[in-house]
């Protein structure tokens, strides 16, 4: 059966549209690779200079490793939380469950810039500006709605006959949830772990609000790189950043697949 002169249009204007979101972030690879002194395309002259700019900048790498580990342990805060209360809100249905689905995800209905303003003011209060403890209460409040909203679905699509033959053969409910409910959760569990890692890495407006000189995250020393200076060293970050996404999406992939983590 022959394609239909839509048919072709339709192909041709989706590919064209996929090439211009693309078009940003491929052009960042050429860009770290220029020997020029501000960010131009295409560049004049190549080099790794920027990489190794990016190596010898102490504040940069710094920055990074503070958002490494911030992510790594703002990530495994939010499985902590999200777990137990996703099953108490699905399965076990406390009195009160809706309610607390509703205020663990409310702050995904609030503009990030006045969340980050209230944040702002509490933790002043507290002498939680600039602070590691700080950060990590700032990023959960964003990455616990997220972890929340996708083992909350994950567990509702759960067959609950495994689990009610297990406690028939006498299995007692930890025993049930340790070793038949979280294994089939896994898949939901692996998209919650990269997606609140992502968030929390990547998080930028109320980490403004939280951050100081004493101590700030790779995004941020990006956000103030720019604005004083217009060199290549920002796409050299980029590339890495972009290379660290490919990476997290490609474990993802291999452990569990894409569609079964994410959709199922």
């Amino acid at each position: 059966m022959e394609d239909n002169p839509t048919s072709w249009f339709m192909r041709i204007a989706v590919t064209i549209l996929f090439l211009f979101l693309l078009a940003p972030v491929l052009l960042v690879f050429p860009i770290s690779f220029s020997g020029d002194q501000i960010l131009a395309f295409p560049p004049s002259s190549w080099s790794f200079r920027w990489y190794e700019a990016l190596l010898g900048n102490n504040v940069m790498m710094s920055a990074f490793l503070t958002s490494l580990g911030l992510a790594s342990v703002v990530t495994v805060l939010s499985l902590i939380i999200a777990i137990p209360a996703s099953y108490a809100i699905v399965r076990l249905k406390v009195t009160g469950s809706e309610f607390l689905f509703n205020l663990f995800t409310a702050p995904l209905l609030l503009p990030t810039i006045v969340l980050g303003l209230a944040i702002l003011i509490i933790f002043a209060s507290m002498g939680l500006l600039a602070t590691f403890t700080g950060l990590v209460i700032g990023h959960l409040v964003i990455t616990l709605p997220y972890a929340l909203r996708v083992l909350s679905v994950s567990l509702g699509n759960l067959n609950l006959a495994c689990e009610e033959a297990a406690s028939s053969l006498g299995a007692k409910p930890l025993a049930v949830f340790g070793k038949v409910t979280l294994p089939m959760m896994a898949p939901g569990i692996v998209a919650t772990t990269a997606l609140c890692f992502l968030v929390s890495f990547d998080e930028v407006v109320i980490t403004l609000f939280l951050t100081g000189p004493r101590m700030t995250t790779l995004p941020v020393e990006l956000f103030h790189h720019v604005e004083s200076q217009a060199d290549p060293l920002v796409a050299s970050v980029s590339v890495l950043l972009i290379l660290m996404t490919l990476a997290v999406v490609m474990i993802v992939d291999r452990t569990m697949g894409l569609t079964k983590a994410f959709v199922k």
